[in-house]
């Protein structure tokens, strides 16, 4: 039963605005059964996918992206530049209060700061402050932490809220 409620609750969520109060992160076995390889080890285990080799990247196509877990709305088409390093780039996040940022400490890399979703706890990429203006900020996102939604399908898949983003363009 536990199953099937949390089946419903992620193909009903096309259906329905995103709502943080209605998601609830599954188990992980039932995350590697949803997710593909790559996703679950970028999301769930912090990996990164191969630059240049992943579908968002070079995506012209005017939308937004949520985190593949949750839904929960990430980053807009709108704001969004080749920043020339192999992963999408955005200037800017679309909902604040869905990204979590961490600073990281490694041995080889430094200190950075990672990017993760609020409510999925989804790996998503990291931030750094060589952006473009106005923000100065690159947000760089693996594809795989991603699901992308075309700005015609918006009010369909529950995203409605943000069509009038690509109408005052």
């Amino acid at each position: 039963m536990k199953y099937i409620t949390l089946f419903l609750l992620l193909t009903c969520q096309n259906a329905y605005s995103w709502d943080a109060t209605n998601f609830k992160k599954p188990e992980k076995t039932l995350l590697k059964k949803m997710l593909s390889p790559l996703s679950y080890e970028v999301t769930q285990e912090d990996g990164t996918e191969r630059p240049f080799k992943n579908p968002y990247n070079d995506l012209k196509k005017e939308g937004i992206y949520v985190d593949i877990v949750s839904g929960e709305p990430l980053f807009s088409s709108l704001d969004k530049y080749d920043s020339g390093t192999g992963w999408p780039s955005f200037y800017k996040v679309l909902v604040k209060d869905n990204i979590v940022e961490k600073e990281e400490k490694s041995l080889f890399l430094g200190k950075r700061t990672e990017v993760r979703s609020k409510h999925a706890n989804s790996h998503l990429g990291h931030v750094f402050d060589d952006g473009p203006a106005p923000t100065g900020l690159r947000y760089c996102m693996n594809s795989a932490a991603m699901k992308f939604i075309p700005k015609e399908e918006l009010k369909a898949k529950g995203y409605g809220e943000f069509e009038e983003l690509f109408s005052r363009k």
